[in-house]
């Protein structure tokens, strides 16, 4: 699906307030609400929205540590981490990267004892490196460099 500056527009107002009526939308870029609705539709069809989600503070919920790990695997059969990953709910965002190391993990705990039992069971697929976050700086997205 190829997007115009419209659905571009439509996008960014969006990540701004997801609740948004069409009709309040559509003022903002001088369309119709049903003409809003349907570009809308037609962004969900084709996969570019792919969900509505809520923004939270994690700090208010108690997770105040954000560690990011580096894992370095001890096999090349990464099935068993990955399900591990997966099941964990720690585990915020994880990415196989190129360079040092195997994956890039990001991590949110409420605590150091939750941290070190996450990273010893980590061991049982191999080595890591942490870091340990002491402030966001940024929290964006790609639509945020966008030139249309």
């Amino acid at each position: 699906m190829q997007l115009d500056k419209i659905d571009f527009q439509i996008l960014q107002i969006l990540m701004a307030n997801s609740r948004i009526q069409w009709k309040d939308l559509g003022e903002q870029i001088h369309m119709t609400g049903q003409a809003v609705g349907n570009r809308i539709k037609k962004l969900e069809e084709n996969g570019v929205i792919k969900a509505y989600s809520l923004i939270i503070d994690e700090m208010k919920l108690g997770f105040s540590y954000t560690a990011f790990v580096i894992v370095h695997m001890k096999t090349a059969n990464h099935d068993l981490f990955i399900r591990f990953i997966q099941d964990r709910g720690e585990v915020v965002e994880a990415h196989r990267i190129s360079g040092v190391g195997c994956y890039h993990l990001k991590i949110k705990v409420k605590s150091q004892e939750q941290l070190n039992h996450f990273l010893d069971q980590l061991l049982e697929h191999g080595n890591y490196s942490l870091n340990l976050s002491i402030q966001e700086m940024k929290q964006s997205n790609p639509l945020n460099t966008t030139s249309q």
